[in-house]
């Protein structure tokens, strides 16, 4: 009886096949890492604008029903909210609590529920705001957006 020792192939992966595969897998990353930074700006630029919008309506539905006059407002603030937590507390009308705004929104570019304010009587280049209400809210953040704005002018 006759037995043939026949030679097995070896398995696994050479040097060459494991140096080849490292540098795709490094090339995919780098290109990966800056689009993952990209979509993540650009989600906190979309949340930006969404806690703008929703904080921009709730002055604006304040300042309705202020027109209206549904309710008592300081004399020189136009109609406009004395600052943003009065839109989260409310005000009364008739007994019961008209809210406008459910909470004051985190701002995505500071982490922070600090946001810029304008009053009608400020001039509106300025950062400082003069206390008598509430006409407009912008970010603190210094930074640019995508588009090359400047997310203050938001």
């Amino acid at each position: 009886m006759k037995v043939s020792l026949r030679r097995q192939p070896d398995r696994g992966f050479t040097l060459i096949e494991l140096i080849v595969a490292t540098t795709i897998l490094i090339i995919l990353t780098s290109l990966a890492i800056p689009l993952a930074r990209v979509t993540i700006k650009r989600e906190k630029e979309r949340e930006l604008r969404r806690d703008l919008w929703e904080m921009r309506d709730a002055i604006d539905r304040y300042k309705d029903a202020a027109d209206r006059n549904a309710f008592q407002t300081k004399v020189g603030s136009e109609g406009y909210p004395p600052d943003l937590e009065t839109l989260v507390k409310g005000v009364d009308v008739q007994g019961k609590k008209l809210k406008f705004l459910r909470r004051i929104p985190v701002d995505p570019m500071t982490n922070s529920t600090e946001w810029g304010l304008h009053s009608m009587q400020d001039d509106p280049t300025s950062d400082s705001w003069g206390e008598q209400s509430v006409f407009d809210v912008f970010t603190k953040s210094q930074g640019i957006a995508l588009d090359g704005s400047k997310y203050r002018d938001w």
